[in-house]
């Protein structure tokens, strides 16, 4: 594993300017979404608190689980596909103030959309500076899909628990990594990533020092437990043993095939002309994706941050589920603007400003017109 400076320390004042340039392309984002909303006769409100999988989380927080739709085709869509860390957030917010379940799910989003843009900035700091770690931070909050970090959806939790744990594994931090591994697998399928990352990284470290500590054997035990227990739990409630979760995914249509379905759908695209701009502009999206994750590779980005990022990658792209959806799936894979990040960094400040300013306004009216319409199912 590469080498960074163990002395790092993520302090809050040294990442204010990420913090700051984060929060006003987010707030420009839910300005322009209002807007957009209201010219509509829609509730930017609703349309960030109260539809797609918000209403799972909510109805889950607000009655548990065990609650499911059965669908005219006979499928079931079982509210134990997901995972329960955001409910539980939900729960305690509601519980301690005055907000409803919906509205705690919104505020428990933004503070962690706060925390990720942190994370990613000590993340981008520690591997190639202060400069490289702002941008890498606002970069991720000018994303086409960034306004569902500011929906009462899991994705920006996940991204912080992710973020800090990446952090935590380049610090050889272990414990601290292996905790935020369980948490992650608590919030998201994908914890895995997390989890596959620590225990990469720890492997790596025993093969160079010939030694193995107790913080670290703890760190790698806990690391698996979060995505575990609850994988565990759903088995055992649905009768379907190590497999259950899994029966309960195919349910809803998601489960592995290695990109066959989503290059169908790709295919499909090309049957009329309005179809074909849209396969064009996917195929040159996944190119985009991999041309960054190659970038990263050649930028000798730690292999733990790779695998974490190729994890998320893959089992993004190649998954069976609603291929709507796959543009948040990619949106933990912060790592793959690492590169622009550094390119960023190395121009004059005015003219990323510029390059950035323009990128969150097309990301603000982007984010507007894709929840005023399908959204982010």
């Amino acid at each position: 594993m590469t080498d960074v400076d163990q002395r790092h320390r993520p302090s809050p004042r040294h990442a204010v300017p990420a913090l700051l340039g984060y929060a006003a392309v987010r707030v420009l984002g839910l300005l322009v979404l209002a807007v957009w909303s209201a010219a509509t006769g829609k509730s930017a409100h609703t349309l960030l608190t109260a539809r797609w999988d918000s209403l799972w989380y909510t109805r889950i927080a607000e009655h548990g689980y065990g609650w499911s739709v059965t669908l005219p085709d006979g499928s079931v869509h079982s509210n134990l596909a997901f995972f329960p860390l955001l409910p539980w957030l939900e729960r305690f917010v509601s519980a301690i103030s005055p907000l409803s379940y919906a509205d705690a799910g919104l505020v428990v989003s933004v503070l962690a959309s706060l925390a990720a843009a942190w994370g990613i900035f000590a993340v981008g700091d520690l591997l190639h500076g202060r400069t490289a770690g702002i941008w890498l931070a606002v970069l991720w909050g000018a994303l086409p899909v960034g306004i569902v970090a500011s929906m009462a959806y899991s994705e920006a939790l996940f991204t912080a628990l992710a973020a800090w744990g990446l952090y935590a594994v380049l610090r050889r931090n272990w414990l601290s990594a292996g905790l935020l591994a369980a948490l992650a697998g608590l919030t998201r399928p994908i914890g895995a990533a997390v989890v596959v990352a620590v225990w990469v990284a720890a492997a790596l470290w025993i093969a160079r020092e010939r030694r193995v500590s107790w913080r670290l054997a703890l760190g790698v035990l806990l690391a698996p437990l979060g995505a575990a227990a609850y994988v565990l739990w759903v088995g055992r409630r649905t009768g379907g043993g190590l497999f259950g979760y899994l029966d309960v995914q195919a349910q809803w249509g998601n489960g592995f095939d290695g990109g066959a379905a989503f290059a169908g759908f790709v295919a499909d695209q090309f049957t009329s002309p309005l179809g074909a701009l849209a396969g064009v502009g996917l195929i040159v999206g996944v190119a985009l994706v991999i041309w960054l994750y190659v970038a990263g590779v050649r930028q000798h980005q730690p292999v733990p941050v790779l695998v974490y990022t190729g994890i998320v990658v893959v089992l993004a792209l190649c998954a069976s589920g609603y291929f709507g959806s796959k543009p948040r799936l990619l949106l933990p894979a912060f790592p793959l603007l690492l590169p622009l990040a550094v390119a960023l960094a190395r121009w004059r400040t005015a003219c990323s400003a510029g390059v950035v300013g323009g990128l969150a306004a097309l990301s603000a009216a982007y984010g507007a017109f894709w929840l005023n319409g399908s959204g982010p199912p």
